[in-house]
């Protein structure tokens, strides 16, 4: 597995199954407004659905998103592997919609591939409190979510407030696998 594959992380998506529930099958409702400026810089990898291209990462997986001229967004994931090496992995993300949309697509395919549109995933935001400080991002399918913070670590009451949040959207939260974090908070 190559740092491009680790990419897919916070942002395209995490291969998990189906959510349970009957609210799965309603569909994910992303949070209402984004500011896309406010929510650049770094977020902490607290918690996800396991998934594919993360399966080397074994700790301090964080994501860096840095608003570029052209409106898009240039991501960077890194996480520590088992050999104490730090993966990383670049990409693009777009906004679709509004100005404010929640939803955006990201690739970590490269550029010149970019008229594909299977190399884009979704990358919804789908629970972000006031202080965009903690977020939780999903997909339509409910196959991947991620839950990042600015901090490498969250408030045990937050967290578990952002799980009821979530179960309601008709995400199983019982998969979701705590990401270790060894960082000092910046």
């Amino acid at each position: 597995m190559n740092a491009k594959s680790l990419s897919a992380l916070l942002l395209a998506g995490l291969c998990c199954g189906p959510a349970l529930g009957a609210d799965a099958a309603k569909p994910l409702q992303p949070i209402s407004a984004l500011s896309v400026p406010r929510y650049m810089g770094t977020w902490y990898e607290i918690a996800k659905f396991p998934n594919d291209f993360q399966k080397k990462c074994v700790g301090d997986t964080s994501a860096s998103y840095t608003l570029r001229d052209d409106g898009r967004v240039d991501v960077v994931n890194r996480c520590r592997t088992a050999d104490g090496k730090t993966d990383a992995a670049e990409g693009v993300a777009r906004q679709i919609g509004a100005a404010n949309s929640p939803k955006l697509k990201v690739r970590f395919a490269p550029a010149f591939l970019s008229f594909i549109p299977m190399v884009w995933g979704d990358y919804w935001v789908i629970d972000l409190d006031e202080q965009y400080q903690l977020s939780a991002v999903s997909e339509p399918k409910r196959e991947f979510l991620w839950i990042l913070s600015r901090t490498p670590q969250v408030d045990p009451a937050a967290y578990d407030a952002l799980l009821a949040r979530l179960g309601s959207q008709g995400l199983d939260v019982s998969k979701l696998v705590r990401t270790p974090q060894t960082q000092a908070g910046q």
